[in-house]
């Protein structure tokens, strides 16, 4: 048997309020708030977010890509995020592959294809 992704764990400063925004973003809820660790249900794996004392510095070194929704399309998803608090970082396309980067409100990067 392989492993398989079950969570992704975001380090951050204010968990729930990272997850709220999550949570808004990916159509998913908050299944457990500990207070210093909050998960948001989402498909197909969890984020969480953990209260670290550490400010965030420089790009991060792991993102997460997604998908559009369907029928949605990437420039409607990006509109959609950006009106919810995100940011444009940039747009790639490669033969195949078109890409938003995006920084959530605290500045993690993700990506949208």
């Amino acid at each position: 048997m392989n492993m398989a992704a079950v969570m992704i764990t975001v380090d951050c400063a204010e968990p729930q309020e990272l997850a709220r925004w999550w949570a808004a973003a990916l159509g998913g809820e908050i299944a457990q708030d500990h207070g210093d660790f909050v998960i948001v249900r989402a498909q197909p794996v969890a984020l969480g977010f953990q209260r670290v004392a550490e400010e965030r510095r420089g790009k991060n070194r792991v993102h997460v890509d997604f998908a559009a929704a369907p029928g949605r399309g990437l420039a409607g998803e990006v509109e959609r995020l950006v009106a919810l608090g995100a940011s444009v970082v940039g747009e790639h396309s490669i033969p195949g592959l078109t890409w938003t980067v995006l920084q959530d409100p605290v500045g993690n990067e993700f990506c949208v294809h």
